[in-house]
């Protein structure tokens, strides 16, 4: 199984920062691309950003310039480092990763699993 536990989440007034921390723990066997998605109320889990094993990265429009996306493959962990935070930026926070774990003798997709998420509430 896979276990993926975000942190970091608060409240932040309009342009504050915050640092969102995702660990992902278990029979993982490879990490391909690591990501952040978020889910606003009414809305659906929309791709934040996302880095590659090679450390491509990648951005939703709405976050460029603002957000930056790291990993450390060691600790198999991802971080979101949130500048300049916006109202519209209110959301529920989650990581998933893209990998392989194992079960016996039998590997898995690591993608359907989904941590608690962390809440980010911008609110002057």
């Amino acid at each position: 199984q896979v276990q993926l536990v975000e942190s970091g989440g608060g409240l932040v007034q309009p342009g504050g920062s915050l640092r969102l921390s995702c660990a992902a723990s278990g029979s993982i066997v490879s990490i391909n691309t690591m990501g952040w998605y978020r889910q606003a109320p009414g809305k659906q889990r929309e791709l934040v950003a996302d880095i590659k094993s090679g450390g491509t990265t990648s951005y939703a429009d709405s976050v460029k310039g603002r957000f930056t996306i790291s990993r450390d493959d060691a600790e198999k962990s991802v971080y979101l480092r949130m500048n300049n935070l916006k109202h519209e930026d209110t959301a529920v926070y989650y990581c998933n990763v893209d990998g392989l774990f194992r079960s016996g003798t039998i590997y898995y997709p690591t993608r359907n699993f989904w941590g608690q998420g962390t809440q980010v509430t911008v609110s002057s």
